[in-house]
């Protein structure tokens, strides 16, 4: 069983710092593409924030590029997301998945507010 399970969200001030993490379980996961997604206040659509393949190369949506990073450690099971200068629009439920599987996390909760 296939199991994604994020942390790190919370409470913070504009311009401040997070990092998520997301933990898979149940699969090879280091042949796997992952990615963060968000899903804002009240939306439906889940948004695709960045992404990392099996072989290391990320991408970054230009909507956040310079200020979040994507990273994975193969040895722990992990992709994080490194997000820093936060604003009030990056206020969402961050959601971490396996790409072009429909395997997903419950999300993590990051609120940017002063």
């Amino acid at each position: 069983q296939v199991q994604v399970v994020e942390s790190g969200g919370g409470l913070v001030q504009p311009g401040g710092s997070l990092r998520l993490s997301c933990v898979v379980s149940g699969l090879k996961f280091d042949i796997y593409d992952m990615g963060w997604y968000r899903q804002a206040p009240g939306g439906k659509d889940r948004r695709l924030v960045a992404s990392i393949d099996a072989g290391g190369s990320s991408h970054v949506l230009d909507f956040v590029k310079g200020r979040f990073n994507i990273a994975r450690d193969d040895a722990k099971n992990t992709v994080y997301l490194d997000m820093n200068d936060l604003r009030p629009d990056d206020t969402a439920v961050y959601i971490c998945g396996v790409r072009f599987h429909d395997f997903w996390g419950q999300g993590t909760q990051v609120t940017v507010s002063s």
